[in-house]
């Protein structure tokens, strides 16, 4: 019997007032019988416009129909057959804006909870023991992949699958890139990385770890080592600053820094590791993305007062609109229509205050977002102990410095076309590398359709 509710399942969720004060993961999950209820809802349409909203083409209907069968193990083996980290992307993807805004559901209604659906038979997967991913017999081909994050994991496994020799350099010492450094552990676990990560490993793809690409390596030395390929998918991982005054100042975070020191070298179990972060009691974080919300609501975990400046409304902001709910709930102060100004020192150095101007929305910009522009006489400031700044990253320029002639972008990036082809030859590239930041999924799809043109320019 079809499922006519309008709405979709709500994700059973640990409350707020719990939450805000521990790192377990906030969403908890669909049990069996909710997802089978919620997978009544699809209408396994004909011409499945939900997949064209997938970057990497997951056939949604039929893993949906699977559940609806009871049989998880299957939908999750059509998940696999094109997604390659499930798991991942069922808690991180914004399939508000992909493939759940397709949904025909959405049209009188909510749409289908694809994403939470795509979560629960991985996870269901996983734990009764999955089976392995099938691979070819060696093809005496071999490749290199810089950066372990998500496009790269995803090419290394496309590439593992065909029978590939592949090595992946990870310049962290541990591998996952922003999967494991950026997103916090209440969003997504770190086992759950580390096990895909496994599973890449058991198809014979070899991770070094602590290698710097520019710096342990050039692109031209692993050509000259006999790669028949080289996929750069080192990401943006070097952050952007506002250049006010008082950046230097101690107490001044990126939000790169801040989310490594916590995820990657777990500081908020400190002394348990010895990585401290210590930020006092009001935090302020400039940014109104993802990864704006990922700071604030560590920094709020952490025991601090938390408010998030934003220059423009809260209508413009890029973030998940769940993302922006949960902070909300968990007790972040949103300042929109705000443009920070001068960090404040003490005459130690330290951070003690963060002056703002408030801001007003003039003409649209080259992208149609309307221009903040500050409205005089408007000046105040906030007391703080410690500002994290998180409007961006850029591309590692390490790569773009000693590969002279791999052709770039002035902003940093490096020039591919939709398949990854770089104007190098041998030489790919996909992710937040061309792009800049973007989504895990959108990185995912980069890295599959570069191992589509790797295999299809070096054929067996």
């Amino acid at each position: 019997m079809p499922n006519l509710s309008m709405v979709k399942h709500p994700m059973p969720e640990q409350e707020p007032e719990v939450r805000a004060r521990n790192f377990k993961e906030v969403a908890l999950g669909y049990t069996r019988e909710i997802a089978m209820e919620e997978a009544e809802r699809c209408l396994n349409c004909k011409n499945s416009p939900c997949v064209s909203g997938c970057p990497v083409n997951v056939p949604i209907p039929n893993f949906i129909a699977k559940i609806r069968e009871g049989d998880i193990q299957g939908a999750y083996q059509i998940i696999k057959s094109q997604n390659a980290l499930p798991a991942i992307c069922g808690r991180v993807c914004p399939q508000e804006s992909q493939c759940e805004s397709k949904c025909v559901r959405g049209i009188k209604g909510e749409p289908v909870a694809i994403g939470r659906l795509e979560r629960f038979s991985a996870d269901t997967a996983m734990s009764e023991g999955a089976a392995e991913t099938e691979k070819k017999a060696p093809c005496g081909k071999k490749a290199a992949v810089i950066g372990s994050g998500p496009a790269g994991l995803t090419c290394a496994g496309e590439l593992a699958k065909a029978g590939w020799d592949v090595t992946i350099y990870e310049a962290l010492h541990t591998a996952g890139g922003v999967l494991m450094y950026g997103i916090p552990e209440f969003r997504l676990p770190k086992q759950l990385v580390s096990r895909e990560i496994d599973g890449l490993k058991r198809m014979g793809v070899k991770i070094v770890t602590n290698a710097v690409a520019g710096k342990a390596f050039t692109v031209d030395e692993l050509l000259e080592e006999g790669n028949d390929a080289v996929f750069i998918g080192s990401g943006a991982g070097l952050p952007n600053f506002q250049k006010i005054p008082g950046e230097s100042l101690c107490g001044v975070y990126s939000a790169n820094e801040f989310l490594t020191r916590l995820n990657l070298m777990k500081a908020y179990t400190f002394p348990e590791h010895d990585t401290p972060v210590k930020i006092g009691e009001h935090v302020a974080v400039i940014g109104g993305g993802n990864v704006a919300m990922d700071a604030a609501r560590c920094a709020k975990r952490l025991g601090a007062e938390v408010t998030i400046l934003y220059r423009r409304s809260e209508k413009e902001m890029p973030a998940r609109a769940e993302e922006v709910h949960h902070a909300k709930e968990e007790g972040i102060i949103f300042r929109m229509l705000t443009a920070p100004t001068e960090i404040e020192g003490d005459e130690n150095g330290f951070v003690k205050a963060i002056k703002c101007i408030e801001m007003q929305l003039g003409e649209p910009d080259e992208r149609g977002r309307r221009r903040p522009v500050p409205v005089a006489g408007s000046d105040f400031a906030i007391p703080v102990e410690t500002v994290i700044v998180a409007i961006g990253n850029s591309p590692n320029p390490l790569i773009k410095k000693t590969t002279p002639d791999l052709p770039t972008e002035k902003w940093g990036g490096i020039q591919a076309d939709e398949m990854g082809r770089t104007g190098k030859k041998d030489v790919y590239a996909g992710g937040d590398a061309v792009t800049g930041a973007a989504t895990v999924i959108l990185a995912m799809g980069a890295g599959k359709k570069a191992a589509a043109a790797i295999l299809e320019d070096h054929p067996d």
